[in-house]
């Protein structure tokens, strides 16, 4: 009755067998993991402000949780000196607000992944990130 199609169609694009496709998956590894090397960076120029324990801590872990969604390579970050520098709270609070935001944005990746270290971690992150901005917030109003 009908004679089958001998040629390929013309509605496929060339070359797109061969495409490497990534899972759901990796796809979602890579954005966690961009996610929280953000928070990173972050972190890293807020102990660069405020030098503390509890950032130091906090950095080691998220550098963990990137090292192992990349397949154990570090981010790249940038050095830390223990001196402090002076900056003004706005500068401080607008870091938190980055800060906190980024770790929202890794909780809901974590969630939708359903890796419970990242979520947890990032959930941690966003509230000592928004006790610590409404400080800096305070501290803007009291001058």
């Amino acid at each position: 009755m009908y004679e089958p199609i001998r040629t390929k169609s013309v509605h496929t694009m060339a070359g797109t067998a061969d495409f490497p496709h990534r899972s759901r998956e990796e796809e979602l590894d890579i954005q966690l993991a961009g996610h929280l090397a953000a928070l990173l960076a972050v972190t890293d120029e807020l102990r660069g402000i405020e030098p503390s324990a509890e950032l130091d801590v906090a950095a080691e872990r998220m550098d963990a949780q990137v090292a192992r969604l990349r397949g154990g390579r570090s981010p790249v970050r940038a050095s830390v000196t223990g001196a402090g520098t002076t900056a003004e709270s706005a500068q401080v609070s607008a870091l938190h607000e980055r800060a906190h935001a980024l770790a929202g944005r890794a909780l809901v990746v974590a969630a939708s992944r359903a890796d419970t270290a990242a979520a947890i971690l990032a959930a941690e992150r966003m509230d000592v990130h928004t006790a610590a901005g409404s400080e800096a917030r305070r501290a803007l109003t009291t001058y």
